[in-house]
């Protein structure tokens, strides 16, 4: 029984990894790399925040 579970996990673990696999792949050509480097809610907090020194 432990050793299909574990052939079960690994599975699960070998489809995750190629899933990820091909959403890196499909976001890296779909979008440039400007747009994911950039950090509009950043931009927003920094303008909003006051410091006080």
């Amino acid at each position: 029984m432990w050793m299909g579970l574990s052939y079960v996990c690994w599975g699960i673990s070998v489809v995750l990894a190629l899933w990820m696999l091909y959403d890196w792949f499909k976001v890296d050509t779909t979008y440039s790399e400007d747009v994911l480097t950039s950090s509009r809610e950043g931009e927003l907090e920094a303008v909003s925040e006051k410091h006080r020194i």
